[in-house]
Order: structure tokens, then sequence, then C-alpha cells
């Protein structure tokens, strides 16, 4: 295998570390491109017998991360931006994207995710940790700190690796990571199941694109949220949902999903009239439906490999 084949084979190791880094897909693409640019520039004075080949495209990540967190504000979840607002309540304006943690498809960030060749447990802890909420809870974090949570917590490097890839020592390595922990421990919200309930998505679907709000109501769990990037409006508890719905005046009547797959979590993109409308991520708990996260920014679908536009339905 050539070397740049052996760098390609971490692409998608490298984008996961990435994303989680600066929640952001296309910045986390855009890390992984320099990182793999600077290790291929350097590639004669990379020594195997100092370093494993994954040990020093880390390093090189890291540093690229690092540089890019000094330049951009920290993204966030709608809920992190304010309180809950009314079900009547007015959107308001639009922030900018680079206000919000952006979605990931599972492609990029999965390695062994339904191949059936993955580590289940393995599989199970990186779904987990590209979820939306453990992604903004990391943005939360002081960008060191975020690296050491994210090696020794998602990666399972060993203090020692983490120090020697930071230059630091193994004791500041578990202070950070202590220090880390306990910051997403206060931020991070109560979690969900990664089974994925089938029937439930059908019947989602169905209700969803009938306008069927009672139907649809009845899958969401009693303190569920939904929020719509890129505005900061969002809504807790199923009633507030309902009535926002019930105002909606049959607005996504006609709408139109397609099955996707974003953050470790089921997903749709929305079509209204035949044209991109939205992405939305669903997150589940107790068998219901816990979280929904519209991100009204069509631009994405081509990140996704979604079309544009969609045909009318064939009428028999």
């Amino acid at each position: 295998m050539g070397f740049e084949e052996r760098l390609e084979a971490h692409r998608v190791e490298l984008t996961g570390y990435c994303y989680r880094m600066l929640g952001c897909a296309t910045e986390a693409e855009d890390a992984v491109q320099e990182t793999l640019l600077r290790a291929w520039k350097s590639a004669d004075r990379f020594d195997e017998r100092k370093a494993r080949l994954r040990t020093w495209l880390h390093r090189i990540a890291t540093n690229v991360c690092l540089d890019m967190t000094r330049s951009v504000q920290r993204r966030a979840l709608a809920v992190d931006l304010g309180p809950s607002s009314p079900a009547g309540g007015l959107l308001g304006a639009p922030l900018a994207a680079a206000a919000f943690v952006q979605p990931v498809p599972d492609r990029l960030v999965l390695s062994g995710d339904g191949d059936g060749d993955g580590d289940p447990a393995e599989v199970a802890v990186g779904r987990e940790t590209v979820r939306l909420a453990f992604v903004a809870a990391l943005q939360a974090l002081p960008p060191r700190q975020r690296a050491v949570l994210i090696l020794r917590e998602v990666l399972r490097w060993s203090a020692e690796e983490v120090a020697g890839l930071l230059d630091s020592s193994p004791a500041a390595v578990n202070s950070a990571l202590q220090r880390a922990r306990s910051t997403m421990s206060a931020r991070r919200r109560p979690g969900g199941n990664s089974d994925v309930d089938e029937d439930l998505l059908e019947r989602y679907v169905k209700a969803f694109t009938t306008y069927d709000v009672d139907g649809l109501v009845t899958l969401l769990h009693q303190d569920a949220i939904m929020s719509m990037p890129p505005f900061a409006w969002w809504l807790s508890g199923r009633e507030a949902i309902r009535a926002a719905l019930l105002g909606a005046a049959g607005a996504c009547a006609d709408d139109r999903l397609v099955r996707t797959a974003a953050n470790g979590s089921p997903a749709f993109a929305q079509y209204r009239d035949g044209e991109a409308f939205g992405l939305v991520i669903m997150d589940f708990r107790d068998g219901l439906i816990s979280n929904t996260t519209a991100y009204l920014e069509p631009s994405l679908f081509a990140l996704f490999g979604l079309p544009m536009t969609l045909r009318p339905p064939s009428r028999m």
C-alpha cells in the first residue's frame, strides 16, 4: 500500500475527530484535507520507529483544529442560546449558520457502522459521541480539554499517548480529563437510545405527511424538544409542540420525507413543493421521539448526497 493510500485509510476516523472538535462537517473536512496535505508534504520526515502513522496524523489534526478554533465562535444548539419559546411565539431573525452545531452524514464519520465489520461496542460509542447533544456539549470545553476528552474517552488513547501528542504530561492530561468530564456532566441533557424503532419512524412519516397532529404528538416524549436552526426559537414539551403544529395551518401537509442518516441518528430530508426545504434529525428515549432538530438549510442537501428537487409521485 502506497503512502497516500495509507493516509486515506485514516480519513473517516480523522473526520470524526475533527467534527467533534469543530462541530461542523464542512470545517471538519477542511481540517482533514489540511492534515493529509501536511502529512503528505512531510512524508520524508515521518519515522515509524518513533510514532505510529495514526498517532502522527492525530497530532497534525489536533494542531489544525486548535488553530481553527482560535478564529471561530463557539457553536451550540438552540437550547443553549436561551429559554424555550411559547408555542405561538415568533421565530425571530435567523442567526448565522456558524452559531449552530451543524449536522454530519454518518458515512463521513462512522467507520464499521452498518457493514457488520465493526466491533458493536465501538460502533455504539462512535454513534453516541457524534450525536448533536454530545457534540454541542463538547463545544463548551476549552479546545485542549476537548481534544483530551475525545482522545481519551472516544478514541480510547492512554494518558501517556495523549500526553505525547499534546506535549504534556500524563498527570496534566488526567487533570484536564477530570475537568472536561465535570463540564460535560453539568451540560449534557438526558441521553437517547441507540436502537431505532422502524415502526415508530413509519408512523412518524405517515402522521407528518398527512398532517395528523394528534397522531404525531402521540409519538413524542412528554418533554420532547423541537428546534429549527438557523433560528434560536425552540419548544419544550409535547403540548407546546402540539399547539405549534396546530397553529401551522397544515403547512407540512403535502411535504415529502426521504430517509437519510446524520449524527448517528435517523434523519429525513424534507421537501416542500418538490424543493429541498430542511433536514430533520431525531433522537429517541423510552421508545418515543425525544428531540427533533430541523435544519432549514437546503444547502446541506449536497453534503448528504441528496437531490435538491424531487419529482412528483407517480399517479396510478
